[in-house]
């Protein structure tokens, strides 16, 4: 399977059984909340989501590569435990770097929101 077959099929199931072995030891990661490096740590932001969140989706709307760079346009979906069950809802897109290995070496997230819009998503009716 390459790795554009395995992306989309992260996505279809995502979080549960993600393909870590495409990604390098030493991954970088960092979204508009947060910033890391290493594979344990990227295992251990999506163990929290799948434990944290409920009814996830992360809809692939787009992905292509342009030599280095896969680029995916998605949605990204879920219930948030608080009384209310608010649903929310971050339109993004990433930027994946793969080295010659084919393994991603950074993986960066962009939302076409606001995290103050993604917030306020959880206090409206």
């Amino acid at each position: 399977m390459s790795i554009i077959e395995t992306i989309e099929a992260d996505y279809q199931k995502f979080p549960a059984n993600q393909s870590y072995n495409i990604y390098a030891e030493d991954v970088y990661f960092k979204d508009p909340l947060t910033e890391f490096q290493g594979i344990k740590r990227y295992q251990s932001m999506i163990n929290f989501i799948s434990t944290w969140f409920k009814d996830i989706n992360l809809e692939l709307h787009s992905i292509k590569q342009i030599e280095n760079t896969i680029h995916t346009e998605w949605t990204l979906n879920w219930t948030t435990p608080l009384p209310w069950q608010p649903r929310i809802s971050i339109p993004g897109w990433s930027e994946l770097k793969i080295n010659t290995d084919q393994k991603i070496i950074s993986h960066i997230d962009y939302w076409h929101c606001s995290r103050w819009e993604v917030l306020k998503q959880h206090f409206s009716l």
